[in-house]
């Protein structure tokens, strides 16, 4: 994954622990991809100052990601998801093609749809 958007996952779940200088500095350079300079302005801090709130507030990210692990954990249950999907539609295909059972092909294509929606949710 990409700095880019670990940061901004890592915002994503923790954002709310940051101070509203941090939250915004970082807010603005990852997620609208703005300068230091473009982000001073609105702050009405020096591009230094803006530089020293995004490494703060990255550090404490990065910090609390060592220490509960949500987006690691988030990854990994999106992962085991998509292989529950793909097992559930190769199930519909042998059903359709082997056993000929119309209600069991609708069940598992209506989980299919379930677990899909579940997905979508996350």
């Amino acid at each position: 994954m990409s700095k880019d958007l670990s940061m901004a996952m890592l915002y994503d779940f923790y954002g709310e622990l940051l101070t509203p200088k941090q939250a915004q500095a970082i807010d603005l350079y990852y997620n609208e991809d703005l300068s230091l300079a473009e982000i001073a302005e609105p702050l009405e801090i020096s591009r230094q100052g803006v530089r020293d709130a995004i490494k703060r507030g990255e550090k404490l990210l990065l910090s609390m990601e060592e220490r509960l692990g949500l987006v690691n954990r988030f990854m990994d249950l999106e992962e085991k998801m998509q292989e529950v999907i793909q097992d559930v539609e190769a199930m519909q295909r042998y059903a359709q093609n082997y056993v000929h059972s119309k209600k069991m092909s609708d069940a598992l294509a209506e989980l299919t749809g379930k677990l899909k929606d579940f997905t979508k949710e996350l």
